[in-house]
């Protein structure tokens, strides 16, 4: 028995020791070796004795920690620590910044940095590639038949591609780059043809904000009242109320216009600023600021001056407080002017509806100027009758019930105004039967009052804000929109410029030159003809633009092209020569004129317009009543021999409409915009008059 027991002991051993075998292996590996003692080994084999086939025991000794070597340090992951967390603090205030630039400034940052890029690289474009060789190559296209050919050579290519940058810019980011847009358009005349091809599609209607923007708008401007409370109106159909329509009859860059009918029975207009507007105007306005004066250092143009002035007047645009203002004074100058009065209407504003973002005024039924068919086709509507509210008669009242009844069945019917268009007769072909010449007739006085008379003068006279009514005598009203824009001139500023538009007619260099002294000007003769829209020769001598022509002889197209645009870059400087004597408004003034004479030209050129406001600019200087009464005198003489000269243009005004009655060529208008082009054609620049077409 005890045998067997010592027998287990041992295979336990045995078995322990095969098991920490692998142990013990790694234990001596880990020992640094050493030679055995006679001590080492007489101590071994007293504690060993014989186990069989295991051999003698050993205990499992640790090694001693000078023999483990040197403790390393634990790795460690700081620098990419780091990085993370400036990545999170990175994204947390990008995302903060994001959510503030949306919804605080209605993304005016973001705008304003895609305009600083886009502004930099069109400087740089041209920076490099205004030269008769460009640096970037050419435009290689394909033809139907797969023939290469070369698109957009040299400078052409230039204004291409960038005007095509600054469409997309401006459409994308909206609101006032709209605006401004639409007035790149207008400028045909100092702009490549590139320009206004694209930038004649800033005229689209802007698409309409949501309900409850416009909402949200009355609410914070009418101290939290609603749209019912504050005009009295029912989207449900309630007797004894008013009715709106929700969706606007028009949209534009900065506001939308939707019809209403108010409980007293007036229909009115209301105006509703875009709620972004408010947001993104100063934004926008320092980036114009910014890119204005990169430009102005870069290209060494004398522009950055202009530009306190146009903020300015682009910043009380989005003020309808300013616009009403604007308005009352206009409707009251009309009415006191007889030569007016009865001929130009403007609506009336209602100051108890109306607040800095939301102007109500008189609704207005007529055509737009631009809808020369209507304009001009028979008149259907009944002898002895007008169309519907000339004069401020009010309007003839819908049937309210049914509308009431609508509105029941369907609350959100769109379907409300009345439609007063019965003057065109079953079949729709009828119109207001008048003439193009009183139309233009009306319109010429009315502007060339503004500038030479009042001094007070409406910026934007485009075919959108005029529009045209049937007076019962068969004559037209035209009715004027849109106050926002609008320039101040002084009495001095007003009484030089009537001086230096006579002098104009009169070829009196001298006057000319002493007005444009005035003013800072030293290009006189180049001024002159942009302010005509024709070359001006100077009277008889060897105009800028002759004396140009000459020197350049011999030269290949691209030196030529080039070389004009170069020129043509000198003579801004020469014309804002003075920055500080040049007068701000004739920036604005001088689109007045632009727009007008595309209206005139739009209608077939019906007027003299030339002569009509060379009469209004002499009328002026003797009927302004802060003169002398021997100055009145003098010139009124100096008129009456004035208007003797002026007859001699009628026989020119005639003979290009006899012309264009014959079918042998357009009127007196289209020959000035003819030369026009020859001249502008020179400079690398081709005019453009299709804008107001659509």
């Amino acid at each position: 028995m005890l045998s067997r027991t010592a027998g287990k002991i041992s295979n336990s051993r045995s078995i322990s020791c095969s098991i920490r075998s692998p142990c013990l292996r790694q234990s001596r590996l880990l020992q640094t070796p050493r030679l055995p003692t006679s001590r080492t080994l007489s101590s071994t084999a007293t504690r060993s004795h014989p186990t069989g086939a295991g051999g003698p025991f050993e205990p499992l000794r640790p090694p001693s920690p000078s023999n483990l070597g040197a403790p390393r340090a634990a790795r460690s992951f700081h620098r990419t620590q780091k990085w993370l967390r400036r990545l999170l603090i990175l994204s947390a205030l990008s995302g903060t910044g994001y959510l503030i630039d949306e919804y605080v400034y209605a993304s005016g940052i973001r705008r304003s940095l895609n305009t600083f890029g886009l502004g930099l690289l069109v400087a740089a474009d041209y920076k490099l590639n205004f030269r008769a060789e460009p640096i970037l190559p050419l435009t290689i296209g394909t033809t139907s038949a797969g023939k290469k050919t070369e698109e957009g050579e040299g400078i052409p290519e230039l204004h291409r591609r960038n005007a095509e940058r600054l469409f997309d810019l401006l459409r994308h980011n909206g609101g006032l780059y709209l605006k401004i847009g639409q007035a790149i358009a207008m400028q045909s005349a100092v702009l490549p043809p590139e320009f206004q091809r694209m930038f004649a599609r800033m005229f689209d209607d802007a698409p309409q904000d949501d309900w409850e923007a416009v909402e949200k708008v009355i609410r914070d401007d009418f101290g939290g009242r609603s749209v019912e409370e504050v005009f009295g109106i029912s989207f449900a159909g309630v007797e004894g109320k008013g009715v709106m329509e929700r969706t606007a009859k028009a949209s534009a860059s900065v506001a939308q216009v939707h019809w209403a009918r108010l409980p007293d029975g007036r229909e009115v207009a209301i105006k509703i600023q875009k709620p972004e507007i408010k947001k993104q105007i100063g934004w926008d306005l320092w980036a114009f600021k910014v890119v204005t004066k990169v430009y102005s250092l870069w290209f060494d143009l004398p522009l950055y001056s202009l530009v306190p002035f146009i903020t300015e007047r682009l910043r009380l645009e989005t003020d309808f407080e300013n616009e009403a203002k604007n308005s009352e004074l206009m409707r009251r100058l009309v009415n006191e002017e007889p030569s007016l009065r009865g001929r130009v209407y403007v609506p009336p504003v209602y100051h108890e509806l109306s607040s800095s973002r939301v102007l109500t005024t008189e609704w207005i039924e007529g055509i737009r100027l631009w809808d020369k068919n209507a304009m001009t086709s028979p008149w259907l509507g009944g002898y002895g009758q007008g169309s519907a509210g000339v004069h401020g008669q009010q309007l003839d009242p819908p049937d309210m019930d049914e509308i009431r009844r609508e509105l029941r069945e369907n609350p959100n019917s769109q379907s409300l105004k009345p439609d007063r268009t019965g003057w065109k007769g079953r079949r729709g072909k009828g119109g207001l039967g008048l003439s193009t010449k009183d139309v233009m007739t009306t319109m010429v006085d009315l502007f060339s009052c503004q500038i030479f008379k009042w001094g007070v003068v409406h910026c934007d006279p485009h075919p959108g804000n005029i529009f045209i009514r049937r007076l019962p005598n068969g004559k037209p009203e035209l009715v004027l929109i849109d106050h926002g824009l609008y320039v101040y001139m002084s009495d001095k500023f007003r009484r030089e410029y009537g001086q230096f538009w006579k002098a104009l007619m009169t070829l009196d260099n001298k006057k000319i030159g002493e007005v444009t002294s005035e003013w800072g000007i030293r290009a006189a003769d180049l001024f002159a003809s942009a302010t005509l829209m024709r070359p001006y020769e100077g009277g008889g001598q060897e105009g800028y633009h002759r004396k140009m022509m000459r020197e350049m002889e011999g030269m290949t197209a691209s030196e030529r092209s080039y070389e004009m645009q170069k020129r043509m870059k000198q003579g801004i400087r020469d014309v804002l020569a003075d920055e500080d004597k040049w007068p701000k408004e004739l920036i604005f003034i001088g689109r007045n004129m632009r727009i007008v004479q595309g209206n005139n030209q739009f209608l077939g050129s019906p007027v003299n317009r030339v002569k009509m406001m060379g009469e209004w600019a002499s009328r002026s200087l003797f009927e302004d009543r802060n003169l002398p009464w021997r100055d009145r005198l003098s010139n009124m003489w100096s008129h009456a021999l004035f208007k003797a000269v002026l007859a001699l243009t009628d026989v020119a005004f005639y003979f290009f409409k006899v012309r264009q009655w014959l079918g042998r060529g357009g009127g007196m208008e289209d020959e000035v915009e003819a030369r026009m082009r020859d001249m502008a054609r020179d400079y690398g620049v081709e005019l453009q008059h299709d804008l107001f077409e659509g």
